[in-house]
């Protein structure tokens, strides 16, 4: 904890010195995005940039009165270069000083101007939203006829930036301090723990693994489902967990916070810490009554297509190996032939029971490229061949390696594995070549 005091007080005492003796060089220049009224700066006007932090999440600008201050990153433009800072200005000035109150609760804003792109954020009634600019797009329908209205690129003041139909807007003009000046008035709702339906309940939580499995390329079809996810339906107060050990359903009585970041759902067994907003932690409690701490991560890679990309892969990986065969042939360990299908049939392997095959194993079964290569293999093998014969509990894998008169494998029975990927050979394994026939 002392670290951590001090670590921080060094990044506040050094963003402190910087705006104390930083230098009157401009790395460009932005657009006030939603009023400030502390420095009485208006939205749509444009300020210098002197720095940017990552770190604080917060940019230095120049005040009207000759000062530097902080602003959130959110509320500006990124920086420009000056001679392009009037165009960028002329974007966002017909609604320079508009904002809007939202009428209905959970309105969805949505990625795109069209009634069924993905939604990115529910706006709360009473909630206040900065107008930027109008958008073309499709107008939802009702009854066959399109909505009133228009669709606009949208503020929050949590920094989210979306797209809107306004059927169900109030949009007004504000003066600097905010007030609001014309248009019907709506009350500002009071709540502004907006947290946890706003950053947790409105997306789907995947296995933290699959950030690593997808990196990785190493893919395992078993473990790697889109059904495998953490979601809240705040409608109709559901929850699902549903994972490869744990297929549970729930209806929620509400929630509570009962720590920072940390939610409880009442009547079920499980609380949601939230650690960022791609990263929460669900303390689940099953049947046995201890506790388990369960890692979610949202994913900006569409899973479907992964699913479907790794598939090809394996695929086109073994038509590699049925294209150069499909029979091959060895004196000593049999015949192997493969199938389109991926399938094979295997005669007059015994000697390789029970060391490598299965001593039930029947002659037939289904045949994958499954795994793969850890970077240390690549240039001496193709990849891995998965057996799974008939009446066989456990598979049977090979390295192998296509020749231009046949295929080398090499049995990985003591070969090491991680996760999807063979990455490290047996100590002393069965090396054969079959000839092709």
């Amino acid at each position: 904890m002392k670290k951590t005091f001090i670590i921080l007080s060094t990044l506040v005492l050094g963003l402190s010195l910087l705006l104390t003796s930083c230098s009157d060089k401009v790395m460009g220049y932005s657009v006030v995005l939603w009023n400030i009224p502390s420095l009485k700066v208006e939205s749509g006007s444009v300020v210098p940039v002197y720095i940017k932090s990552n770190i604080s999440h917060v940019y230095v600008i120049g005040t009207p009165d000759g000062e530097k201050a902080e602003v959130p990153l959110w509320q500006l433009t990124e920086p420009q270069k000056k001679s392009k800072i009037k165009n960028l200005q002329a974007k966002y000035s017909a609604y320079a000083n508009t904002y809007a109150a939202v009428k209905v609760d959970g309105l969805p804003a949505r990625a795109e101007a069209v009634n069924t792109a993905k939604q990115v954020y529910r706006l709360r009634k009473g909630e206040v939203i900065k107008i930027l600019y109008k958008l073309n797009g499709t107008a939802p329908m009702t009854g066959g006829k399109p909505l009133e209205g228009d669709w606009f690129r949208i503020l929050t003041n949590n920094g989210t930036q979306a797209c809107c139909f306004s059927y169900n807007l109030n949009l007004y003009q504000a003066d600097i301090d905010g007030n609001q000046i014309g248009g019907e008035k709506i009350e500002i709702q009071e709540n502004e723990d907006t947290l946890f339906e706003d950053e947790i309940a409105l997306k789907t939580w995947y296995p933290d693994y699959y950030s690593s499995m997808i990196q990785s390329g190493s893919i395992d079809l078993a473990k790697l489902k889109p059904s495998y996810n953490f979601a809240i339906d705040t409608v109709n107060n559901k929850v699902t967990l549903n994972l490869s050990d744990i297929h549970e359903s729930w209806t929620y009585d509400g929630y509570s916070r009962s720590g920072e970041n940390e939610y409880e759902l009442k009547g079920i067994p499980l609380v949601i810490i939230y650690k960022r907003s791609n990263f929460i932690v669900i303390r689940y409690t099953g049947s046995s009554g201890k506790p388990q701490d369960i890692n979610l991560v949202i994913l900006d890679a569409d899973l479907n297509q992964i699913i479907a990309d790794e598939k090809a892969r394996r695929l086109q990986e073994y038509k590699k190996i049925y294209d150069q065969g499909p029979v091959f042939e060895s004196d000593s360990y049999g015949k192997i032939t493969f199938n389109e299908q991926e399938s094979f049939y295997w005669s007059n392997f015994k000697l390789l029971v029970p060391s490598v095959i299965p001593k039930l194993a029947k002659g037939s079964g289904s045949v994958s490229v499954k795994y793969v290569l850890g970077k240390a293999l690549q240039n001496s093998y193709d990849g891995v061949i998965t057996f799974k014969f008939q009446d066989a509990d456990n598979e049977v894998n090979f390295l192998y390696k296509i020749e231009s008169n046949g295929l080398r494998l090499e049995d990985a029975t003591g070969a090491s594995f991680n996760g999807n990927q063979l990455y490290s050979r047996g100590s002393s394994p069965i090396i054969i070549f079959f000839r092709k026939k």
